[in-house]
């Protein structure tokens, strides 16, 4: 998984998204609160707008008061109260403009919150997303991000600091050691463990590669492979001392009875020699003692026929007569 930086904490990209999932009302506590805050400074403008406008109208009106009162025929005091009343009146239309610009911009009601998380969501899984733009995403929404570990539940505590002042925290499972990724699957690991007491480890790499189950990194199994996981896994080997003859490989099955592969194999889909598979796709296992069995011994000594079981209830093509 890619990484991302946070204040010098590394999060994980899927743990970044299930952050966001996780603290969905916190998120939209603090988005609301931010809207909060807004709308009150917006009011608050616009109150002081208000009081300038009505200052303003109120000196207009004095203005026209001292006009109308002033002697005529002074006309230096008429002309100078003339001009103070027209001063007046440009404040007002002023504060008038003001007041309705402001009241045309601010929204008309409060923009709903509920959807926040699964939109985030729908940004972070985009098409086309890049890894820079969802870093940009949680940063415009994450202050920052402290890192501590619980070593008494093995897990990582995430103390989310979000923008707005708003505070929580997510525990996420600390990795074990040699955990990351691209770790085995756990079917892969299932049958290593079937199959390691059994057969070497080139036997368990070509069961895995049949079977379609590729490593961590994707890739092909080997010998060396299959090694280097039962070593940090811990899974025993296979240990041709233990193998006593009890247990026959289809070769040696085969060797033992003189016959080819193409025989045994028969005889097996056929129910006459039985075998058994650790897992399905693994090689056959065959009980030594098995090929001493009459049937098997009837279907080896015909030289000139197929050597297939003959049912009781299959009816001949052709009669004797």
């Amino acid at each position: 998984m890619i990484g991302i930086i946070f204040g010098g904490t590394r999060v994980e990209s899927a743990v970044a998204v299930e952050l966001l999932r996780a603290v969905e009302p916190i998120a939209i506590e603090a988005a609301q609160q931010a809207e909060r805050m807004h709308m009150e400074g917006l009011n608050e403008h616009r109150r002081i707008v208000e009081l300038e406008l009505q200052q303003a109208r109120y000196d207009a009106s004095l203005a026209e008061r001292r006009y109308a009162a002033c002697d005529p025929d002074n006309r230096l005091i008429a002309a100078q109260l003339e001009h103070a009343w027209e001063v007046a009146l440009r404040r007002v239309e002023e504060f008038e403009s003001r007041l309705a610009a402001r009241t045309s911009t601010e929204p008309s009601s409060t923009p709903d919150f509920s959807g926040l998380a699964d939109d985030l969501e729908t940004a972070w899984n985009a098409l086309g997303v890049t890894m820079r733009t969802r870093q940009q995403l949680l940063r415009s929404l994450v202050a920052d991000i402290v890192a501590d570990v619980d070593d008494a539940t093995r897990e990582v505590v995430l103390s989310i600091h979000w923008r707005g002042g708003q505070h929580s925290q997510l525990r996420v499972r600390k990795p074990r050691t040699g955990e990351h990724g691209c770790a085995t699957s756990e079917d892969a690991l299932v049958v290593m463990r079937s199959m390691a007491g059994r057969w070497s480890d080139e036997h368990i790499a070509a069961t895995l590669n049949r079977m379609g189950l590729p490593t961590g990194q994707a890739k092909t199994w080997t010998a060396h492979r299959v090694s280097s996981v039962r070593r940090v896994r811990q899974i025993h080997a296979y240990r041709s001392a233990e193998k006593d003859g009890a247990w026959l490989t289809m070769s040696e099955a085969a060797a033992a009875l003189g016959v080819s592969h193409h025989v045994i194999r028969r005889l097996i889909r056929d129910g006459v020699l039985k075998a058994e598979q650790v897992v399905s796709g693994a090689p056959w296992q065959i009980r030594a003692s098995d090929l001493a069995t009459d049937d098997v011994k009837a279907a080896i000594s015909r030289k000139y026929r197929p050597c297939r079981a003959v049912s009781e209830d299959q009816l001949p093509m052709f009669t004797d007569t």
